[in-house]
Formats: structure tokens, C-alpha cells, sequence
């Protein structure tokens, strides 16, 4: 694969660079000025040097200083046509809690060529996709969660009028530094009839279609096995917005698939195979000084992958080789003490063995966001006015009943099958009430206030199986006062407080800007009452750095200490280890 990027590069560049037509009375650059005109790119990496320390834990892994860096390069030519490559270098290992999986030094990891008119969009190589909301196929990256599930293959991209457009697409997803051993193709279609109804009240009037089908041999010695080698998934979606109202849904059936459990290494029946759906739902409403925005969805055996043995979250916590998107739809917070606590979403088969033998076939839940602004010279408003923010989610466990004639009551059978009811909140997972007030006080002061109630049922989500529930709230309070020349200073204090499991925790951060360019800071979180979990009580986590930004190039340095627990990005989530080490990131685009 290495050897083939090169060659492919070196080639398409070789024979396109210099083919642009040169007008020697209106020019006189040169040819490389010209190929370096056209060429772009960035680099990023990410180095830590990983320290033992007596409160964290010694270090016993056999590289403690590693880094995960990329270059990617893109090169434009002939109006319509680009070429690109990824190298990627996990030197002398990837960082902590990364998959093994990219287990090169350095390695050419991606390349691709594009042809893109008016109407067509071509792309051979390397690409990413998302149909609709995710549900059915999201190729993407997301390098701090260490992520990368783009497709190796081609897609075709036709688009007829400004009001219909078509895709086409076949690959085989990233593995690492090669492929999966699956076969991906689909289609997605969208029609917005709102261009042609021309209405001044209806913006939005669009109909998608999409399909996503996933070809994996299964080989097996067992004559009752009913694993399919082809999974399909369909979506349909509608989505409406007409004067200060929004309304969308979209409704995905995925096709028998072997039983994916939740676990801690793949497991799955050959006998009996399940079908999966999704609903989801959106509505809202926008006017000056006040928004609001409901969600609804219910998953049922939503997980899926390019290859089964990748299916549970145990064996595969960074999510490597899923196929749709599905991230956790609550409030994303920014504070340290509010992620300690957070929802990953629950889309696929899971048990809890025991007397009961509760089963989860998926999740149910809904969110609501309110927006509202107080106007200025009203006594809450002040003289800048007044924001609040409001936020509330509820996600609980698809209740399933387990219908095995030959049930075992600590663990399912392969003639497990089960009965669910399709609208029932009786199994609380997470909630999340939350209320932010952003106060602008004069031109140099403005504060942020927040406070959040949250229910997290440890049982489930972490697989404890001993009944235990967190109820916890979290207070927040911060600061920005404005120095002037893009000098400013930011206080921020948190407070954490639960049942049992953690107890109290306390927080805190302290930023200063030299200017627009530079800054510094230095935060800690202090578990300062032992609870249940004892593993980071009595441990400042303190962390003390900087940044350093000139055009395009940021320069950032970190020394301190790591909770363990789930790193987050947009409801997605990845494991991290308690740690403690200095970090150099680095990025800059040209």
C-alpha cells in the first residue's frame, strides 16, 4: 500500500502539474512557483512524554515518549481535477488508548483523485460520506478520538439541478493501514421541492432516500448457522421549514444481522439473526430573543460494522470500522467536573446476567433546548441583556423481554429472541437538566453561570451489574474581563457533588492572554471526600500550559495529569487511562 500511494501521487502529479497553459505576457512564474501555488495542506502532531508519578501510577509500558502526527497534501490542476495523500506516523507507538491497529512508523495512509464540475463530483481513492443524519453510513475522522472510518474505493456525486442530487459509492473501510475484509456500497438521493414551489414562507422542503448495503463472508462449521453474508440498511427522511418553524424525521430498517452484544469480546449467536431500526424526529421553533428545539430518538439493534468481530465496545473502544453514526444527544459540556459523568449511546443488544436477566435491545430517548435572550434596559436584561440557556435530556434502556423457551438465567442462548415494547421510558439510563446564564456585566466583564442535575445509571452504562445509580449536580461559575490589545484573564470555579460513587469534587481554572497570540493557564480538579470509587480521591489533577498562535500555525504545551475516564467529542466518546506526562501539539495548514 505504501509503495502504490507513492507511485500514485509521484504520477498524477508528474504528469498534471506543469499541464496549465502559460500566457508569458501576462505571467512570468515560474514552474515550480506555479505547482507551489496550487499545492495545500496541514500537519498536526501530538507528542506526550508519558512520567511516572507516585500519585498517578508508574508508567510500565516499554515507550514513554510517543506521538501521532499527519501530513496531509492536496494538489489542484487543470480547474477541475485534485490530488491528495495522507502519511501518518505513530512513532515509536500511537499515544495511549489508541488503537493497535496503527502500528507503523511512518506509512502512507490514504490518497485520492477528484474531478469536480458544476454537476459531477468525482472522487477514486480515499473519501469520506455521510448520508442523512449518520444513521445509516458516516465515513469520517476525528483524530481525538482516534477515528478514521473513511472508504477505499470510488463515489460519484450528480447533481442534475440545484434542487435534486445523487450519490453512488462502493469501497471497502479503512483498517488501520489496510482495509476491512467487507465489501461497502450504497446510494443516497435528495430532492428539495421548496426550489421549486419558490415560496417565500417554505425555505426547506427535502426528501432524502439512502442506502447502505455491506457484503462480509462468514464462514462457519455449524449447519444451523443463519448469518447473513449481505446486511442492508434503508432510510427515508423528511425535512420541513417554513417561516419560524422546523420539522424533520427520518425512519432507517437495517436487515437480519447477527446478534451483536454489548460486551467485553465479540459475541454473537449464528442461530437466530434480528433486524434493527431507527427513529428519529426533530422539530423547532426560532424567532428574535427565543429558540427551542426538541429530539426524539429510539434505536433498535442499530450497531453497524464493516466486520462483526468489531462489534463490541470492550474489544473495540475507539470505534473502529462503524458504519453509521450514532452519538450520545445531550448537552456537550466544556468543563472537566461535568465529564466525568457522560452518556454514550446505547444502540444495540445488551445484558446484565442475574435473576432477572435484564436485556436492553437499544435505547429511547428525547432532548429539549430552549434559547432565550432578555432584552437590554429591562431590570434582569442590564444594559447588554441577558441570555439563558436551558437544556433537558432523558435516554432509557428499550425494554426487552426474553422469549428463549430454554432461557438460561445468567446467560442468553442461542435461541435467544426476545419482545420489546416500542414506546416505554421505564428504564432509566441518563438524565441531564442543565441552565446557563450568560451575563455581559460592562465592554470588559461578561460571566457565565451554570448549573446541572444529572441521574447516570452506572449499572448499565459500565456494566457494573451491582445496582448502583449516581445522582449527582455540578455548579459553575466563570469570568472573562477584558485587558485591552487582546489581553484578557478568565476565573473559572466548578463544584461536583453525588450520592456515593465520587462524593465532592472541586475545580478550577486560571487563563491569562498576553495578547491574541499567547496565552497561559493552569486548572485542578480535587476529589476531596472518598466515595465508592476511590481510585482518583486525594489526587490534585492539576494541569499547567500554554499556547502560542501566529497565521495559521498554533504551537500548544501541557504538563500535569490525566483523570481516567471518557474522552468526548460531540457525543462520541474513547477510554483514556489515568496518566501523567508533558504534551506537544503542534498544527499549522499552508
Amino acid at each position: 500500500m505504501k509503495k502504490a500511494s507513492l507511485l500514485f501521487l509521484a504520477g498524477m502529479i508528474s504528469c498534471f502539474a506543469f499541464s496549465q497553459e502559460q500566457d508569458s505576457t501576462k505571467t512570468k512564474k515560474t514552474n515550480f512557483k506555479k505547482f507551489t501555488d496550487n499545492l495545500s495542506g496541514n500537519f498536526e502532531s501530538n507528542a506526550q512524554w508519558y512520567l511516572n508519578d507516585k500519585k498517578t501510577g508508574e508508567f510500565d509500558e516499554d515507550e514513554h515518549v510517543r506521538a501521532n502526527s499527519y501530513l496531509r497534501l492536496d494538489y489542484s490542476f487543470l480547474k477541475n481535477f485534485t490530488v491528495g495523500i495522507q502519511a501518518e506516523s505513530y512513532a515509536p507507538r500511537p499515544l495511549l488508548n489508541y488503537t493497535e491497529l496503527f502500528n507503523k512508523r511512518v506509512a502512507f495512509a490514504q490518497f485520492y483523485a477528484n474531478y469536480r464540475s458544476e454537476k459531477l463530483d468525482i472522487t477514486g481513492g480515499y473519501f469520506y460520506e455521510q448520508f442523512g443524519s449518520g444513521l445509516v453510513l458516516r465515513a469520517w475522522e476525528d483524530r481525538a478520538l482516534g477515528i478514521n472510518n473513511s472508504l477505499r474505493g470510488g463515489k460519484i456525486k450528480y447533481s442534475p439541478t440545484n434542487y435534486l442530487n445523487f450519490t453512488a459509492l462502493y469501497g471497502k473501510q479503512r483498517k488501520g493501514f489496510s482495509v476491512a475484509n467487507s465489501d461497502i456500497f450504497g446510494g443516497n438521493a435528495e430532492f428539495n421541492a421548496a426550489d421549486i414551489i419558490k415560496s417565500d414562507k417554505l425555505t426547506d422542503l427535502t426528501l432524502g432516500l439512502s442506502y447502505v448495503g455491506k457484503k462480509e463472508e462468514y464462514k462457519t462449521t455449524n449447519n444451523d448457522s443463519n448469518v447473513p453474508e449481505n446486511v442492508n440498511a434503508y432510510s427515508a427522511r423528511l425535512d420541513i421549514s417554513a417561516g419560524k418553524f422546523n420539522i424533520g424525521g427520518e425512519y432507517v430498517h437495517k436487515s437480519k444481522d447477527a446478534r451483536l452484544n454489548k460486551g467485553s469480546s465479540p459475541s454473537f449467536s449464528e442461530k437466530r439473526t434480528f433486524t434493527g431500526n431507527a427513529i428519529l424526529f426533530t422539530t423547532g421553533f426560532s424567532q428574535k430573543g427565543l429558540g427551542i428545539n426538541y429530539t426524539f430518538r429510539r434505536l433498535e439493534n442499530m450497531r453497524f460494522f464493516s466486520e462483526r468481530n468489531f462489534s463490541n465496545l470492550g474489544s473495540n473502544p475507539t470505534s473502529q470500522l462503524t458504519l453509521n453514526y450514532i452519538p450520545g444527544l445531550t448537552k456537550q459540556h466544556d468543563y472537566t467536573l461535568t465529564n466525568i459523568y457522560v452518556y454514550q449511546a446505547q444502540p444495540g443488544m445488551s445484558f446484565l446476567p442475574g435473576e432477572t436477566f435484564p436485556i436492553a435491545a437499544g435505547e429511547i430517548g428525547n432532548q429539549v433546548d430552549i434559547f432565550y435572550k432578555i432584552k437590554k434596559g429591562t431590570k434582569l436584561g442590564g444594559k447588554y441583556g441577558t441570555k439563558i440557556s436551558l437544556n433537558y435530556s432523558y435516554w432509557a434502556m428499550l425494554d426487552a423481554k426474553n422469549i428463549d423457551p430454554n432461557a438460561n438465567p445468567f446467560f442468553p442462548t442461542d435461541d435467544f429472541t426476545y419482545e420489546d415494547e416500542f414506546l416505554s421510558f421505564k428504564k432509566k439510563l441518563f438524565t441531564d437538566f442543565n441552565i446557563e446564564i450568560r451575563k455581559k456585566w460592562s465592554r470588559k466583564l461578561s460571566s457565565i453561570f451554570t448549573y446541572i442535575n444529572t441521574y447516570y445509571n452506572q449499572d448499565i452504562l459500565e456494566s457494573k451489574g451491582n445496582g448502583s445509580e449516581v445522582r449527582a449536580w455540578i455548579g459553575i461559575a466563570e469570568s472573562t474581563y477584558k485587558l485591552g490589545k487582546g489581553r484578557s484573564a478568565r476565573l473559572e470555579l466548578q463544584h461536583l457533588s453525588t450520592n456515593d460513587d465520587a462524593r465532592n469534587w472541586v475545580g478550577g481554572t486560571a487563563e491569562y492572554f498576553f495578547n491574541s497570540k499567547f496565552g497561559i493557564y493552569i486548572n485542578d480538579s480535587f476529589n476531596y471526600e472518598e466515595g465508592k470509587n476511590p481510585e482518583n480521591y486525594n489526587i490534585h489533577l492539576f494541569n499547567v500550559g500554554g499556547s502560542f498562535t501566529k497565521g495559521a500555525t498554533r504551537v500548544a504545551l501541557n504538563y500535569g495529569r490525566q483523570r481516567g475516564g471518557l474522552l468526548c467529542v460531540g457525543g462520541v466518546c474513547r477510554p483514556v487511562s489515568k496518566n501523567t506526562g508533558l504534551t506537544l501539539n503542534l498544527t499549522t495548514s499552508f
